[in-house]
């Protein structure tokens, strides 16, 4: 009799410790009593079950990050690259997640990569490249439309790289560089139209005031008389140009007395010479 009861209490010790689970904070339990979903759902904490009658099933409701493989591509403008993403997802519903899909973290990888293929055929080049953000937007309503059936909510989705052709990536340094010789061309070339403004300026206010031109010569030579060189600076008065640019406006008497072939320059005819 004695044997008798502790082979039962053994098997009351070895069925409890059976029939108790524990779902933790993160998770939710569903009991499938009979292959037949229970309503009601566990929550985090100590479980009990009938053993071999129920099976309890626990539905993680952490965000998961998801990668996504990389997928080969041709874009609007017929460019081939290669577009990898990250998917982040969390169960809403585990009834749902546990019911009406089979492996939902396989679905959700299928539709992350059919829909991202389909975002690469839609989009250009440049939007992969610089858009990035509304690319990111569009390819969330995408996975998330059918997610939600699935008690599923998509997160976030990022792209993380665009993989580029060789050709094509030094295609685009050619055209950077162009661009970046495109603009320092037009700083050039706006700095010295004006300087010609300021230096017209400064012209037309030394004109006006005539010391200021032979102060400036002066400041010019004591700047290259500071760097210790040898060259030589001869100061030219200006004066003495505008006094050779004068034409005199009648000969001296002298002159208009001599022959007109001396006064060209030309040679003395023979008849002279005989005289």
């Amino acid at each position: 009799m004695t044997a008798f009861l502790i082979i039962v209490l053994i098997m009351a010790v070895v069925g409890l410790v059976a029939s108790v689970r524990i779902v933790r904070q993160y998770e939710r339990g569903l009991i499938f009593r009979c292959g037949r979903l229970r309503e009601v759902t566990r929550g985090p904490g100590l479980a009990m079950i009938v053993p071999v009658i129920d099976h309890l099933q626990k539905v993680n409701l952490q965000i998961i990050t998801m990668p996504v493989p990389a997928q080969d591509g041709i874009t609007r403008d017929n460019v081939t690259v290669k577009v990898d993403a990250v998917v982040y997802f969390c169960v809403t519903d585990p009834v749902r997640a546990a019911v009406r899909v089979q492996d939902y973290t396989f679905a959700v990888l299928q539709v992350a990569q059919t829909s991202l293929r389909s975002i690469i055929g839609k989009s250009d080049l440049d939007e992969l490249l610089t858009n990035r953000e509304r690319l990111n937007q569009g390819l969330e309503l995408m996975i998330d439309s059918p997610a939600i059936d699935w008690g599923v909510h998509i997160d976030r989705v990022e792209i993380k790289d665009v993989s580029l052709p060789e050709s094509m990536k030094r295609s685009m340094s050619r055209q950077a560089e162009a661009e970046r010789e495109r603009r320092a061309r037009i700083i050039t070339a706006d700095g010295e139209l004006q300087a010609s403004r300021k230096l017209a300026s400064a012209a037309a206010t030394m004109a006006q005031t005539p010391t200021a031109l032979q102060l400036r010569l002066l400041e010019t030579m004591v700047e290259v008389a500071a760097e210790k060189n040898s060259t030589v600076v001869l100061p030219f008065p200006v004066e003495l140009l505008r006094f050779l640019e004068r034409k005199p406006e009648s000969a001296p008497p002298e002159m208009e007395q001599l022959p007109a072939e001396l006064l060209k320059g030309g040679p003395p005819h023979h008849e002279h010479l005989h005289r």
